[in-house]
């Protein structure tokens, strides 16, 4: 893991648990002592994290949750614009996609709009956003509107088996060559209506997440076809991933 990649994924671990000890980062990524310490103080100096005795705890802003207003400040921005931009350019005339939940899945969609490309979604945000531009093609998976998710979950499966998609896009907490995790167990169950129903599952995750294991086994890895990710992925979890056929697309 490359110290960029490292940053990265000592940030996402400090917004889910809002304050981290430096023996807990020497354990989770396997560093000494002042490889840990030198961390810190760096995204401290950056902003990133406010130092404490210690260890670390998370600043103001990064409480902040990102919206379609401030997209820009999200963790990765450039290179989920680049993930996002590739994955547009799978798509032609007439496809009918699955766009899920997240940042990444909000870019995805700003490329699309105004396609000729038909998006399933019950992701509120995005539905919200291609609505408000008008995009011509927008299939709002129903159900119930869940505010601290800002999705629409259906309490049956029958209401996804109306609808079939060309490809799912979508993104999770960790990467490794079991497969793809997602933190969200509620909203996992719900993506897990639509597999059957996609020819192509693709993972758009940055470089960040890759080699990382969160929460909970989402797809495995027989059942991803395509790879979406930064340049700085672990280069070793890149080689098995391909060499399980999985299409690995570094951008």
């Amino acid at each position: 893991m490359t110290e960029s990649q490292r940053h990265n994924a000592l940030l996402d671990l400090l917004n889910q648990k809002g304050s981290i000890t430096v023996s807990s980062l020497i354990t989770k990524f396997g560093v000494s002592p002042a490889t840990a310490r030198r961390d810190i103080n760096k995204l401290d100096e950056k902003g990133k994290l406010k130092k404490v005795r210690n260890g670390a705890q998370v600043v103001d802003h990064q409480r902040t949750y990102w919206s379609p207003m401030n997209i820009h400040q999200t963790l990765n921005h450039d290179e989920k614009v680049r993930i996002s931009q590739y994955a547009a350019n799978m798509c032609s005339p007439g496809d009918s996609v699955v766009i899920n939940c997240g940042s990444t899945a909000f870019l995805l969609g700003k490329e699309i709009c105004g396609r000729d490309i038909q998006v399933i979604t019950n992701y509120f945000p995005l539905m919200r956003y291609l609505i408000g531009q008008d995009h011509d093609g927008v299939v709002i998976v129903g159900g119930q509107y869940h505010k601290t998710r800002s999705l629409i979950l259906a309490p049956h499966q029958e209401m996804t088996s109306f609808y079939a998609g060309h490809y799912m896009f979508t993104s999770g907490k960790g990467l490794t060559a079991e497969g793809l995790y997602k933190m969200d167990m509620l909203s996992a169950m719900a993506e897990h209506k639509m597999l059957n129903q996609v020819s192509r599952l693709v993972a758009l995750v940055d470089s960040s997440k890759v080699g990382q294991r969160a929460g909970l086994l989402f797809a495995s890895s027989e059942q991803l076809d395509v790879v979406i990710t930064g340049k700085a992925a672990d280069p070793d979890v890149v080689k098995q991933l391909q060499q399980q056929g999985i299409d690995v697309v570094l951008v």
